[in-house]
């Protein structure tokens, strides 16, 4: 394993923040742990799904309802697996990842997540814009365009803290239901043949085709991710016991949540088959063309507006968890924490850029293609997941006693394997229609795919082989929520006393506290003087909670604080420390006045420019709140 080990806990702001309990009625433990799974779930039902079960069911009547059933199965077990790494071993599997594997397969991993994230949030881009367009008769352009603008609604939900967050998207879904509910009352299906359906059977050629795209939608791997972070929210035990009984119900969630996403897929196949199979329309597999043909063939007006509500729901919810699942990432696997909106804006802006490109130079019908596409990449980045998934939770070093056993390991392992093929026989097939509708561009797309298909093989055979390849056969190290601090300077020869008498010193945990409290030192007077540390909690629940947050970040920086003001009463000078929550620079600002400093000492980042948009500057806008002298200390090294 890399030397380098992690910093903070995955979610820190949010991580054990919910309480469940392990004793009481199994209702009040249920309730407590709902939430993960169902947003984990909304990635099953997103806008990417609708084409291929669209497309299912209008092309194959309800043949094909075993494969959305054993897709789900699949699902079930690998999101189960996901709850159980994160319950165990307190990791995310990003961070998992970062920690098992040498930093350049680590990075590839990571930059395949991203394309990955980046298609997922195609499919939700042009999802919601195409329910605009339904709804509002608004262009495509401009829909892809207004999507963007739910950086600023996202932002917004993410400081609310996990469990209103999680009840914005359960609404989300329950919409979702409601409106299929609508379509499949409408519809009126022939429930003998979705019976049938249930049996394996292949009717045509193009069958496989359609099936292994309705496995490469269902089977997310950004939701791999996502979930083994989001069950780190729930506060459970640390024995062997409390997290075997974790584990128990978190898999009974997986299972519950993954069904009602798997009715709604179904009910859109059955939808599918009930309304264009029966009507002789086999080739609808565009979202605009079955929302076209919904009320000619269904005679009521209130279907493609269901229809369309639904796919705007789909489209918003899978934007919440995707933009979730970026941050995991991110922070997993590169220890890097930027400010939310631009992580969110960097993502919906890629997404953005080939959906205008491909609408305005082949016109709208084209998104059809790109919606597939995107499925195609899904498809790619997948075995990159479950294989690296896998190895974790089968590994007693990292899971203990509650590593998988062999019946479940070699399930696991025969799905990986399934999904793996499945998944390259999509990608194949895929090049070969494409050299096919190109004949004349087929040398240029051969040496654009080959050379990309060798080097994605290769990483496969490393992910799955490093593992068994390490020397290192010791325990990982804990994660802490702060780099720990550097060492303290000398602080014996610091004697000059100058007229300071109220100072407050802005700690925020980099590593260079020590520095600002040297000069706080050197500043204050000794005899009447005072040092108040303050310190800002960032996190949607300290936002929210305020003073009475109890997050583990908040406790965490409580107890650093207090250490730290121990140190300036060792040297002699009177202190205290206050923490606020919320916007830094306003806040700060507030402690300031409130404890009618004197000076303020605050420490430079040591970036600039970019970097600044990046992760946020609080000097500039705190001096235009207060009145105090402001002090900012330079990093050690800067010069």
């Amino acid at each position: 394993m890399p030397a380098e080990t992690l910093t903070r806990r995955s979610l820190s702001e949010v991580n054990g923040t919910v309480p469940v309990p392990l004793k009481g009625s199994w209702t009040r433990r249920w309730l407590a742990i709902l939430g993960p799974a169902l947003m984990v779930a909304v990635g099953y039902m997103d806008p990417g799904n609708w084409a291929t079960d669209l497309a299912g069911g209008s092309s194959y009547n309800y043949s094909l309802v075993w494969v959305l059933l054993m897709s789900n199965l699949m699902a079930i077990l690998l999101q189960s697996l996901c709850a159980r790494l994160g319950i165990v071993n307190r990791r995310d599997l990003a961070q998992a990842c970062r920690e098992e594997y040498p930093r350049a397969i680590a990075l590839s991993l990571y930059a395949l997540c991203e394309v990955a994230i980046v298609a997922c949030d195609l499919a939700e881009v042009l999802g919601s814009a195409i329910a605009l367009q339904i709804l509002f008769g608004l262009p495509l352009a401009w829909g892809v365009l207004l999507t963007g603008l739910d950086t600023l609604l996202l932002l917004a939900f993410t400081r609310l803290g996990i469990r209103r967050l999680e009840a914005i998207v359960i609404s989300l879904v329950a919409t979702i239901g409601v409106a299929m509910v609508i379509e499949i009352f409408l519809a009126r299906p022939d429930w003998g043949g979705l019976v049938r359906g249930f049996v394996p059977s292949l009717p045509g050629a193009s069958a496989l085709f359609i099936s292994i795209g309705i496995l490469g939608a269902t089977v997310m791997p950004h939701n791999l991710y996502l979930h083994s972070a989001l069950v780190q929210t729930r506060r459970t035990g640390s024995t062997l016991s409390e997290k075997r009984l974790s584990v128990k119900w978190n898999t009974i969630d997986s299972a519950v949540a993954l069904n009602l996403a798997f009715l709604v897929n179904v009910a859109l196949l059955v939808l599918a088959a009930a309304v264009f199979f029966r009507a002789g329309r086999h080739d609808v597999a565009d979202i605009q063309d079955a929302h076209r043909l919904l009320q000619p063939l269904l005679g009521a007006a209130i279907a493609p507006i269901a229809f369309a509500v639904a796919l705007l729901a789909s489209g918003q919810s899978s934007t919440i968890t995707g933009t979730l699942a970026g941050q995991i990432v991110m922070e997993g696997f590169l220890n890097l924490r930027i400010q939310p909106w631009l992580r969110r804006l960097i993502t919906r802006l890629l997404a953005i850029v080939p959906a205008l490109f491909v609408i305005l130079r082949s016109g709208e019908d084209a998104t059809g293609s790109l919606l597939v596409l995107s499925q195609v990449v899904l498809s790619l980045q997948l075995p990159f997941a479950v294989i690296p998934l896998i190895t974790f939770v089968s590994d007693r070093r990292r899971m203990g006693a509650l590593a998988i056993g062999p019946v479940l390991k070699a399930l696991a392992w025969v799905i990986a394997a399934v999904i793996v093929g499945l998944n390259a026989k999509l990608l194949v097939d895929q090049v070969v229609s494409w050299i096919g509708a190109n004949p004349g561009a087929a040398w240029a797309i051969r040496l654009a795919v080959i050379p990309v298909a060798a080097a994605a093989v290769l990483l496969l055979a490393l992910v799955a082989a490093w593992p068994r390849l390490r020397r290192s056969e010791q325990p990982v190290a804990a994660a802490g929520i702060h780099p720990a601090a550097g060492p303290a300077p000398s602080l014996a020869a610091l004697r000059a006393l100058v007229p300071y008498r109220n100072i407050a010193v802005a700690v925020d945990f980099s590593g260079g506290e020590h520095r600002l409290l040297a000069e706080a030192l050197r500043l204050a007077d000794r005899r009447r003087g005072r040092v108040t540390l303050l310190h800002v909690v960032e996190s949607p629940v300290a936002r929210v909670a305020g003073d009475e947050a109890a997050d583990l970040e908040t406790q965490s920086d409580t107890q650093r604080l207090a250490e730290l003001s121990a140190l300036v009463e060792s040297h002699g000078v009177s202190s205290e420390w206050r923490v606020g929550a919320g916007r830094p620079a306003e806040e700060l600002a507030r402690l300031v006045r409130e404890v009618e400093a004197e000076l303020v000492i605050v420490g430079g980042h040591g970036h600039s420019g970019l970097a600044d948009l990046a992760r946020g500057t609080v000097v500039d806008a705190l001096r235009h709140r207060i009145s105090a002298s402001l002090l900012v200390v330079p990093p050690a090294g800067s010069g």
